[in-house]
């Protein structure tokens, strides 16, 4: 991605918001796929997403660390565009088994219940994920909520 629209969108977002840090933050697109990547932004754009999960495993195996209260972060579309910016307001690590039902809710995709969650879920990290681990109903998921700040 180049990286003036980046730093142009995020000069417009603290424009908006200026209790925006300074310091572009990571940019990254929801799912696996230009159509999960477009579909997520969608339900965070209308507001009905303000949860996400992530496989700690994966994460972990990208080298990448679990998000904290506080951060913000651009969401890009399915083409690298900058499309919102979220700040996450809670982060917690649960066993998949024991993600809630009212965390399922928040993230706004299927029928919005926790077996629909699951089921979906399951599929993904069977299909996509990047842990040599694999998928289990142990496995450790990062269960974040967010908020939108800023968005075009």
């Amino acid at each position: 991605m180049n990286d003036l629209p980046l730093e142009r969108f995020w000069s417009h977002a603290r424009e908006a918001a200026p209790e925006l840090p300074v310091q572009t933050p990571e940019a990254w697109a929801f799912g696996a796929t230009p159509a999960h990547a477009d579909e997520l932004l969608a339900l965070v754009l209308d507001g009905t997403k303000t949860g996400t999960a992530s496989a700690l495993w994966d994460m972990e195996a990208e080298g990448e660390s679990a998000p904290e209260v506080g951060e913000a972060s651009i969401i890009l579309d399915a083409r690298d565009v900058p499309r919102a910016v979220i700040i996450t307001t809670a982060v917690e690590i649960v066993p998949f088994s024991e993600v809630s039902a009212e965390h399922a809710h928040s993230e706004g995709e299927g029928e919005r219940t926790l077996d629909a969650w699951r089921e979906i879920h399951e599929h993904f990290w069977r299909r996509y994920g990047q842990s040599s681990r694999g998928f289990s109903n142990d496995m450790p998921i990062v269960c974040e909520r967010f908020r939108v700040v800023f968005a075009v």
